[in-house]
């Protein structure tokens, strides 16, 4: 059995985990997270993205912001603001040091 990490970080993982615990409050349903994950993978493959552990991340990030999006709950201001708060953040925290919103 292969234990190697999935992602190269670990907080690449939340994704995952967002999307999972959304599925199971229902936000979105399963189908609609493999349709949506499906789709954002087979875009990355036709724009000639390498298959790694980074485009899966960034495919995963673009399928779940695609389905908060399009559910209405999440207005895409509202993503693009947290987008540039979590870049400022990142931007402003040495390196090694957790990356925290204020």
């Amino acid at each position: 059995m292969d234990r190697e990490p999935v992602f190269d970080e670990l907080w690449q993982a939340q994704v995952l985990a967002m999307a999972d615990a959304m599925v199971a409050a229902g936000t979105f349903s399963a189908g609609a997270w493999s349709e949506a994950l499906g789709s954002a993978l087979k875009a990355a493959e036709a724009a000639g993205a390498e298959d790694t552990s980074q485009t899966y991340y960034e495919a995963a990030l673009e399928a779940l912001e695609g389905l908060l999006q399009g559910s209405g709950d999440v207005p895409a201001q509202m993503l693009e603001e947290r987008r540039e708060a979590w870049r400022d953040a990142y931007l402003a925290t040495p390196h090694g040091e957790p990356v925290e919103l204020p």
